[in-house]
């Protein structure tokens, strides 16, 4: 067992070892594993691509499945200092074209919900299909301050580790392995990269916003009912907008479901990509 879609909580420590990347001409670090159509999975800020492995395992049984490391994360060579989400969706199009990708399905956690959700806005031509896992979509005003003096302090204070873990997680979730793994991936984080990216997650979540009503695909929606930030409320109000939205909310766990939820959000993401497509 390696992680795949049982809960990570279960496998050894040993075994949790991480994937060995390909790298793009512009300096991309990604895994493919399988054949099929595409599926191309982005991560959050601060995570790197093996956050995926119990998806990356159970969905390249029926697809290729892509897993990049975000701009500045794991082996991925960074954006220039200040980039902000527009940036982001960029470099995902270029990936796409390193790649020699037409068409794919994406599916992007947290930040990278926010650079599927810009890609969908705007090369839907180039989407099967479209998942936000965890995704945030209009922040009320306590959220928006609270995040933003997140991103403002990263500058003189450097990364919190502890915060995001006692958000990310609840305490009855179990997955103390996913715990760790979360730390230790933030603790390896560079600093500059961490703060662009963080930047751009706290300053994104009304870029894209407007664009969910010309969303031509099929798009999932898919959070944890007790994620306090990528709300239940926000899932259902982006695919109440999409004219072929979903929202699904996994009951008892909060912001890294693919980890603590791996089954469920498996299925879910399965029936997803199971969808009839649609005409752009």
């Amino acid at each position: 067992m390696e992680m795949a879609d049982l809960d990570v909580s279960a496998a050894p420590a040993a075994q949790l070892h991480e994937y060995q990347r390909l790298n793009t001409a512009s300096g991309t670090a990604y895994v493919e594993r399988g054949s099929g159509e595409v599926l191309i999975l982005i991560h959050g800020v601060g995570m790197r691509l093996d956050a995926w492995r119990p998806q990356i395992e159970a969905l390249s049984s029926s697809h290729r499945v892509i897993a990049v490391d975000m701009p500045g994360h794991g082996q991925s060579s960074p954006l220039p200092k200040g980039s902000l989400l527009p940036d982001f969706v960029a470099w995902l199009a270029g990936f796409l074209d390193d790649m020699q990708l037409e068409r794919v399905n994406l599916a992007g956690h947290s930040m990278g919900a926010l650079i599927a959700g810009g890609a969908a806005a705007t090369f839907p031509q180039r989407l099967r299909r479209v998942a936000l896992l965890n995704g945030v979509y209009r922040r009320d005003e306590a959220a928006k301050a609270a995040v933003l003096a997140r991103a403002r302090s990263i500058a003189t204070e450097g990364i919190d580790v502890e915060g995001p873990v006692s958000r990310w997680f609840g305490t009855d979730e179990g997955g103390e392995i996913a715990r760790r793994l979360t730390r230790d991936w933030l603790t390896r984080m560079d600093k500059d990269a961490y703060e662009t990216a963080y930047a751009a997650f706290a300053e994104g979540d009304s870029t894209y916003a407007d664009a969910w009503p010309a969303c031509p695909c099929p798009a999932l929606f898919l959070t944890g009912a007790d994620d306090p930030n990528s709300t239940a409320a926000m899932a259902e109000t982006m695919a109440s907008l999409a004219p072929h939205g979903l929202a699904r909310v996994i009951a008892a766990h909060r912001h890294m479901v693919n980890l603590t939820a791996p089954e469920e959000v498996n299925r879910l993401l399965l029936e997803w990509l199971n969808l009839p497509e649609t005409e752009a």
